[in-house]
């Protein structure tokens, strides 16, 4: 019986800085998991570079040229995170028997891929790689992370908690995904929903090795709304429910006025008229963004545009297939 073969796919934007070090690391960790026999001598690191605009490309060019350990991926532009990870995942789920997502900037703990493995030796099709703490988050990023989580799970979209993209996938795990065909992507919600046997696995998040974060406030949050409105359809019932909370509230306000006129005193509150109606033209700002939302998401679907575009592969027979 063969080795299992094993694929760490590894998104990259702007990553030139420490792609050589995510290398050394990866290669390292492949040969210690092949000289255990635990997996092939066909397993590869396989970096997907998402339209970076510095030197990303040409540094996996030059990994690969060197080990045959390094294979590569190149989108025809910047696709953002989930697209360029699902890009990685399609590629490497014909040729392996499991692969492992995880990001460039060494965060998450590479040695938690051995226990990954010796879950899927044991059968099971996902394992999450799930913190076991923040506490060397900032206070705020800490509130909002754990916030969002719960927000999610709150609203019907099944996460893990305390999990971001750092998981092992079986081949048929990954066939499963491929059969999910929306173009806005948030794995995290999509992958709990292929089923299968999963498990977990804790590590401690590091600190990024080089270079900066590529998910400032502003795209964490468009990432939360994303996630929230790509697997939940429950913000629009609550709008629902709040209109005809605001219609019991109106019809009350209209027998409270009807009682104040039969009792001749009709002179009403400036303040709490102006209140009124500012409290209800948010509102309605607020709703029909909200359903806005939901609208330009079935806009995208309803085209059916390529969720990304592969420029070049780069193959073990060390030159490129396009």
């Amino acid at each position: 019986m063969r080795p299992n073969i094993l694929y760490i796919v590894v998104p990259c934007y702007n990553e030139e800085e420490v792609l050589s070090e995510t290398a050394r690391r990866l290669g390292a960790k492949l040969r210690s998991l092949m000289s255990t026999g635990k997996i092939g001598p066909q397993s590869r690191v396989l970096f997907v570079n998402d339209g970076s605009k510095d030197g990303t490309w040409q540094e996996i060019l030059r990994l690969h040229k060197e080990n045959h350990l390094f294979c590569g991926v190149d989108l025809s532009r910047n696709r953002g995170h989930q697209n360029a990870l699902l890009a990685g995942l399609m590629t490497a789920h014909e040729k392996a028997d499991m692969v492992i997502s995880m990001d460039a900037d060494l965060q998450d703990d590479v040695d938690a891929v051995d226990a990954m493995v010796d879950k899927y030796l044991e059968g099971v099709d996902i394992v999450y790689g799930v913190r076991s703490s923040r506490k060397k988050d900032s206070f705020f990023k800490r509130t909002t992370a754990e916030a969002f989580y719960r927000l999610m799970n709150c609203l019907g979209a099944e996460t893990v908690f305390n999990h971001a993209d750092y998981r092992l996938m079986s081949r048929r795990a990954l066939e499963g995904l491929a059969q999910f065909k929306e173009v806005n992507l948030f794995l995290r919600g999509i992958v709990p929903m292929i089923g299968y046997r999963t498990d977990v696995v804790e590590y401690q998040r590091g600190e990024r090795f080089a270079g900066e974060s590529k998910y400032p406030f502003h795209k964490m949050f468009s990432f939360a709304m994303e996630g929230v409105t790509s697997l939940s359809t429950k913000p629009i019932r609550y709008i629902a429910g709040l209109g005809f909370f605001i219609f019991l509230v109106a019809a009350a306000m209209l027998v409270y006025s009807v009682v104040r006129w039969a009792t001749g005193a009709t002179i009403m509150g400036w303040a709490s008229v102006m209140c009124s109606v500012w409290a209800i033209g948010g509102l309605i700002l607020l709703s029909l963004g909200i359903i806005g939302e939901y609208v330009g998401k079935l806009y995208l679907e309803s085209k059916g545009r390529p969720r990304f575009i592969i420029r070049e592969i780069l193959d073990d027979d060390h030159g490129p297939i396009s």
